[in-house]
């Protein structure tokens, strides 16, 4: 190849920028720093940002709500409880404090549902939003007091072998000239779906000397009369001339191997001439209404007795469809108490009425709506002095329980009577509490544990990890129940236990990624420089594991809490304070039947639970240094 010399003068090359000097480009962005970086690309990532806010949110009302509500959280209040939950007015059919029931017992008497809590008829009347009452009625064989007709059931017992049993009422004494009828209404097989009924015999009898007539069967036979049978006790007396007998009307059953004998007892009358002294105890005696008849027989006057089995069979009951407003159940019309000269004088003290004992209640003025009264009924005065000794009055319920308006829950309240939103927020703030604790003991301490497994490895690394199977191989329940058992239900008890063996997996995350990121070049050059291995740690290598390690550490708080919910299904949740769990466990059994004791502290958790995931996650792509400066 041929070797060419060139040369080159001045005039060949052209001077391109002859106006200004060539200096470095100016930068159009300010410099930033790894965490403003990481803050940026957090904010672009909607769905962690929307998460955040979420979770600040339920944070700012956990530590809010329970320190400016004037809600009951602290002391059953057993006339406030399942109260519905209540944001506006009764009747609009949508989160008004309105509670629907089906196929609930009627009460014919009284004309309202039959109701387990006892409340005065004036207060279910108006409460009552609808009520709808089935046109017929339902034949049931079970005794209930808002039944109506049927048959009494007089049965043997299986437990009393080869004997006899008495339906016996309690003695009243006959004459001969008192015109005494008894009138008895048995059924027969066709009321019982042709089951066979038992034999009887009926008498009068002394049950003291044992002597008697009989007027169905004899010593000797049983009777199988059934239908309506009428007897003449004051003829059957005078035919034995007796001008009077003190005995107790007397069914017996006769006893069978085969099987139970029964006897269907419609109605029965005892009358007599007008003006017998004994009318009120034969009118006692007498019943046609079998579930009042058996039910008697459990109170302090009943007048029959049974040595077998009294039931009913075919009673007449209604059922009813309702819609009741809970609030104004609990906290509308009281009924009419007595309140003392003093509490009168108290309220006229402070200003909140006036009352004249010589005009009488029409002279009662309510000056104040913090007067617990509306209405005084009646007074009444000293006998010696003529001066008021006390008033009966009637009024709100709400002011009786101390609120100064009708109180609205907008949860409702659980089985104590606890405000269940102010309630799930203390309890929350309580499970929070636990949670960032128990999370930033074991970030910090599985952040170091792990930093130095990983990073130095061979055996340090090797009796570390050995340690931490051991540990591991303990069951996370075992551990906790030993703690509780020992320390108590406590807050600290629950803490210890859980960050016990909670660092590991903090641990475990960081070993892997100090295994993963200590080898790289960026690390040897610096190593090569100088570099010390505190700077190596926490300089390089930590700021690239930070991404994963945070992600895992923020889902820490909502496992706590769900451990915590855990243990308190199992009865071994915290005492003597509000908890998430507790309150969780102990409204689980209401499910069924008041579902929005569950329903909403379970959304309060899912909350939790998806916020901490997209925050996480936010977490962790911000903090990912491979993504710096991207968009």
């Amino acid at each position: 190849m041929e070797n060419k010399n060139y040369s080159f003068s001045p005039d060949d090359f052209q001077l391109i920028r002859r106006d200004g000097m060539i200096t470095d480009t100016k930068l159009k962005t300010k410099p930033t720093t790894f965490f403003r970086d990481a803050l940026r690309r957090f904010c672009k990532n909607k769905s962690s940002v929307m998460g955040a806010i979420i979770l600040g949110i339920l944070i700012l009302m956990a530590i809010v709500v329970p320190w400016i509500s004037d809600k009951n959280i602290d002391q059953v209040s057993s006339s406030e409880k399942f109260l519905a939950p209540k944001m506006f007015k009764a009747g609009t059919g949508f989160w008004d404090g309105t509670r629907k029931k089906e196929r609930i017992l009627f009460d014919p008497v009284n004309e309202v549902p039959a109701l387990s809590e006892k409340y005065s008829v004036a207060s279910l009347k108006s409460a009552l939003i609808e009520l709808k009452v089935d046109k017929e009625p339902t034949l049931i064989d079970q005794v209930s007091e808002y039944a109506r007709g049927g048959w009494v059931m007089f049965e043997t017992d299986a437990k009393v072998n080869d004997k006899d049993c008495y339906l016996q009422s309690k003695p009243t004494t006959f004459t001969a000239d008192g015109g005494y009828k008894l009138t008895v209404e048995l059924g027969d097989e066709a009321d019982v779906n042709d089951s066979k009924l038992g034999q009887y015999r009926l008498y009068i009898v002394d049950p003291e000397t044992g002597d008697g007539f009989y007027l169905a069967g004899d010593k000797d036979s049983f009777s199988r009369k059934y239908g309506l049978l009428t007897f003449d006790i004051s003829a059957a007396l005078s035919e034995k001339g007796l001008s009077s007998f003190k005995g107790a009307v007397t069914f017996e059953i006769k006893s069978s191997e085969e099987s139970l004998q029964y006897l269907l007892i419609k109605s029965l009358s005892l009358t007599a001439n007008d003006g017998v002294k004994n009318a009120q105890e034969l009118s006692d005696i007498s019943f046609d209404d079998a579930s009042r008849m058996v039910l008697s027989e459990k109170s302090s006057n009943g007048y029959w007795s049974c040595t077998g089995r009294k039931g009913v069979h075919s009673v007449e009951v209604y059922y009813c469809d309702y819609t009741v407003d809970t609030y104004m159940l609990v906290y509308g019309d009281a009924d009419e108490v007595t309140y003392s000269k003093t509490d009168l004088e108290g309220w006229i003290s402070n200003g909140w009425c006036e009352y004249d004992s010589s005009v009488g209640p029409e002279s009662f003025k309510v000056l104040s709506d913090e007067c617990p009264i509306e209405r005084v009924v009646s007074q009444k005065l000293n006998s010696r002095t003529k001066k008021l000794d006390s008033i009966r009055a009637v009024g709100w319920n709400y002011k009786k329980l101390g609120y100064k308006e009708m109180p609205k829950f907008l949860l409702g309240t659980d089985a104590f009577g606890y405000d269940l939103f102010t309630k799930s927020f203390a309890g929350l703030r309580t499970s929070l509490v636990l949670g960032v604790c128990t999370m930033a003991f074991c970030f910090v301490f599985g952040l170091i544990w792990g930093a130095i497994s990983g990073y130095f490895g061979g055996w340090v690394d090797l009796l570390m990890e050995r340690f931490c199977e051991i540990l591991s191989g303990v069951p996370w329940i075992v551990v906790m129940t030993l703690a509780i058992l020992h320390l108590g239900n406590n807050f600290f008890t629950f803490f210890l236990a859980l960050c016990m063996t909670g660092w590991m997996g903090t641990a475990a995350r960081t070993r892997t990624q100090f295994y993963r990121f200590k080898g790289r070049e960026y690390v040897l050059a610096s190593r090569t420089l100088g570099s010390s291995d505190i700077r190596l740690i926490f300089r390089h290598v930590l700021p690239n594991a930070i991404g994963t390690i945070i992600t895992g550490a923020v889902l820490m708080i909502p496992s706590v809490i769900f451990s915590e919910a855990t243990l308190a299904y199992l009865q071994l949740g915290l005492q003597g304070v509000q908890s998430f769990g507790v309150m969780m466990a102990n409204n689980q059994q209401y499910l069924s039947i008041y579902p929005n004791l569950v329903i909403f502290p379970a959304v309060i958790i899912a909350l939790m639970m998806i916020s901490f995931n997209l925050f996480g996650n936010g977490l962790r792509d911000a903090f990912n240094p491979s993504l710096k400066g991207s968009e």
